[in-house]
């Protein structure tokens, strides 16, 4: 027994010998002038040297992400970069039709940011969450999207899916995607979140996102969880004005909060705040974006996340016009806790968005600190991503591009996931194969030329009509009409519909099944628009307009194989 104690006072001793050894060393570490980002020391004292020496053009400049519009960063962000060392870039859909464009881009906005004083390099960021966001098109997967992945439920799926979208973005360069949205689909009107949710249940989108998250993370990305503290109970869109959501904070935190409670328990490294505005919870109605209450109480206190809070785009007017104009609310959003500033445009080099912020950083210390805390933040992330062991190579390889976009792994895969997603949602499974395809006259109308070339490759005697996607009160009624007299002459009529106006024609082409006709409906998007009345017609679920899901609907209508996916949402 005397032994053991010894033992256990020796132990203790020569811990306490080795962290008073460390806690000294750390203090007496002196990082001299010249040292930069890449310099050798421990990244805590790094980022703090990096950020005490900063000037504090250049501390506001590395919480700030700009966008450029066009082809390649224009010469306005380039100068950013140059004489303010911006911190964070961002790709959007307008400058993304040749991947290996972007990827010059990339290239570009490296070179000016590793000439810097600290050559600190940037996060480059973009929207690429699957499905319907898919900010960077040209050779990239067309994935079918969340709500595909909550109508399998497995997290396999999910986290492929988030593996398979961010190893195409390493190929351009990309190092922080703004997904998985982890927002529920709790308002079955909502036209904004809609398809992007992985379902209406918390837990399962709480799973599903730390899945995707993760995926991810394995394949070199930061992943970005949005939009705090939750966007899928209201049907407005925060780009036109600030939507409100009617739950007091019980609500909140047992239903929106949790998938986000659930990834910061998975240490998510970025969670996106949302301009949406909780009146029940901030009497002010302040956008969550613009709140500390949110930001700093709720998500960092409460919740005790650590890592990068990011704002949504602050050109939209869900901050802008609460804030009453862009430089406050920039200011705001410094104030309320976010540590990157989002600009879908990039600022001119003495806008008020700049020099406004500048100079209360010079007239008010507290500020000045509440910048410095972010900047430090953002570097110190950048110090872990960047000198970690799995990170996107800050220049990409352009000879390369093409071999690895698309995946050709992923696209294995995203075929296999939309088969497993289709649903059958109003007959029995077995009902939907069409028997003796050969001597039945076949019908097929939609909205989108992909659909009616799949649905040829598996019926190739079929005649295919397409509608238009927008259309007025009078252009859809006409339209059914249409379809539904084309339709007389024809044994099956198979019609997809992606939208409500869609919806409408097809309650008129339903009519059909009165006269003995096999209808086939195939919801394309969101199918809460079949949900809320009773139909004769077959009804599929497919949830995207992905080309992988267009082949595994008609898939199921050849025979190839039952369809076993399950519908992720309350049907209330």
């Amino acid at each position: 027994m005397q032994l053991k104690k010894f033992f256990s006072k020796m132990i203790l001793f020569f811990c306490v010998i080795f962290f008073t050894q460390n806690l000294f060393a750390n203090q007496n570490i002196k990082i001299p002038e010249n040292a930069d980002f890449w310099s050798d020391y421990p990244h805590e004292e790094l980022a703090s040297f990096i950020v005490d020496n900063m000037t504090d053009e250049e501390l506001l400049a590395q919480i700030l992400m700009f966008g450029w519009a066009g082809s390649e960063p224009s010469e306005l962000l380039l100068q950013w970069i140059k004489l303010r060392s911006l911190g964070s870039v961002k790709v959007y859909g307008w400058s993304t039709n040749n991947v290996k464009d972007v990827a010059k881009s990339v290239i570009k906005v490296q070179e000016e940011s590793l000439k810097g004083r600290f050559k600190i390099p940037l996060y480059v960021a973009t929207d690429q969450e699957g499905g319907w966001i898919r900010h960077i098109k040209g050779r990239t997967s067309d994935t079918p999207g969340n709500l595909a992945i909550g109508a399998t439920g497995l997290a396999s799926d999910a986290y492929y899916s988030g593996y398979y979208i961010a190893k195409e973005l390493r190929a351009m360069g990309i190092n922080m995607n703004f997904a998985p949205t982890v927002d529920i689909y709790t308002n079955l009107n909502s036209t904004v979140i809609g398809p992007r949710a992985f379902s209406s249940n918390a837990l399962d989108t709480g799973i599903l996102g730390a899945s995707y998250s993760q995926g991810v993370i394995d394949a070199g990305l930061i992943p970005t969880a949005k939009h705090f503290p939750g966007h899928g109970d209201t049907s407005d869109d925060s780009h036109g004005h600030l939507p409100e959501i009617q739950i007091d904070f019980n609500t909140l935190q047992n239903r929106e909060l949790l998938p986000f409670k659930y990834l910061v328990d998975e240490k998510i490294p970025a969670i996106m705040s949302g301009h949406l505005s909780f009146p029940q919870i901030t009497k002010n109605g302040e956008p969550a974006t613009l709140s500390k209450y949110f930001l700093t109480k709720v998500l960092r206190q409460d919740m005790g996340y650590e890592g990068l809070i990011i704002t949504d785009d602050m050109m939209m007017n869900g901050a802008t016009l609460y804030a009453g104009s862009l430089s406050k609310a920039v200011r705001m959003a410094i104030e309320a806790g976010n540590d990157i500033v989002i600009s879908s445009t990039t600022a001119n080099l003495y806008d008020s968005l700049w020099t406004n912020n500048l100079s209360l950083m010079s007239r008010s210390n507290e500020f000045k600190q509440t910048v410095k805390t972010a900047a430090k933040r953002v570097i110190l992330s950048k110090l872990k991503y960047f000198k970690g062991e799995n990170f996107v190579p800050i220049y990409p390889d352009l000879e390369n591009i093409e071999k690895l976009v698309p995946d050709p792994e992923g696209t294995k895969f995203f075929l296999n996931q939309a088969c497993k997603s289709i649903t059958a949602y109003n007959k029995p499974a077995n009902s939907y194969k069409i028997q003796n395809p050969n001597e039945q006259k076949i019908l097929i109308a939609g909205q989108y030329q992909d659909f009616l070339e799949e649905g040829l490759k598996r019926f190739p005697n079929a005649k295919t009509l397409r509608y238009n996607y927008n259309m007025g009160p009078n252009e859809t009624a006409w339209t059914g009409d249409k379809i539904y007299s084309e339709g007389l002459n024809y044994d099956t009529i198979i019609i997809g519909c992606a939208n409500d106006k869609a919806a409408t024609v097809a309650k008129r082409v339903n009519q059909l099944t009165e006269k003995g006709k096999n209808v086939i409906i195939i919801s394309i998007m969101s199918p809460v628009y079949f949900m809320k009345e009773k139909w004769n017609s077959s009804i599929l679920l497919c949830y995207s307009y992905s080309p992988f899901s267009f082949k595994a609907s008609f898939s199921v209508l050849a025979g190839d194989f039952e369809p076993t996916g399950y519908l992720p949402l309350l049907n209330n």
